[in-house]
C-alpha cells in the first residue's frame, strides 16, 4: 500500500535530488577562452563578436541544445537561441559575416583555441585547463 506519508517522502527526496542537480549547474560559469597570451575581452566585445557586429576573430560555437551554449548566449548577449539564429540569418543574408563554427564539445573548443590565437570560444568553467586562457568569465 502507498500511504500519503510514503508518497510525501518520495516526493521530498525527488525534490531534494533535483535541487542538488540544479545547484550544481547553477554555479557553473561560462568562460570565453583564447590561446594563452591573449588579451582580456569585455562583455561588450564578446557580444559584438557573437552577434556578428565584429569579425576580427574566428568564432567557435557549441552544438544547439548544449546547456553551456544556452547559458553563454543568455549571459553574453541577453538573447535566447531563437534570437541568435535570427541575428545570424540576417548577418549571412546581408553578406556581413559567417556564423561561428560549430564544434562538438569543450575539448574541441580548447584544441581549436590552443592551435590558433585568432580563435575564440566558450566552455564551462569546470572544463578550463592550462591549454587556454580565460579572457572573460560570465556568471
Amino acid at each position: 500500500m502507498n500511504s500519503p506519508i510514503r508518497t510525501l517522502l518520495k516526493t521530498a527526496v525527488a525534490v531534494a535530488a533535483m535541487a542538488t542537480v540544479l545547484a550544481t549547474h547553477a554555479g557553473e560559469a561560462v568562460v570565453v577562452v583564447m590561446a594563452p597570451g591573449a588579451a582580456a575581452l569585455s562583455k561588450d566585445q564578446v557580444a559584438n563578436l557573437y552577434l556578428g557586429r565584429a569579425n576580427d576573430l574566428k568564432l567557435l560555437d557549441l552544438p544547439d541544445g548544449n546547456p553551456a551554449r544556452e547559458a553563454f548566449y543568455k549571459k553574453a548577449t541577453d538573447r535566447d537561441a531563437a534570437q541568435i539564429k535570427a541575428v545570424w540569418s540576417r548577418v549571412i543574408f546581408t553578406g556581413k559575416g559567417q556564423p561561428p563554427k560549430e564544434v562538438p564539445d569543450a575539448a574541441a573548443v580548447k584544441k581549436a583555441v590552443a592551435a590558433d590565437p585568432k580563435t575564440v570560444g566558450y566552455i564551462e568553467k569546470s572544463a578550463v585547463d592550462a591549454s587556454v586562457k580565460v579572457v572573460l568569465e560570465l556568471d
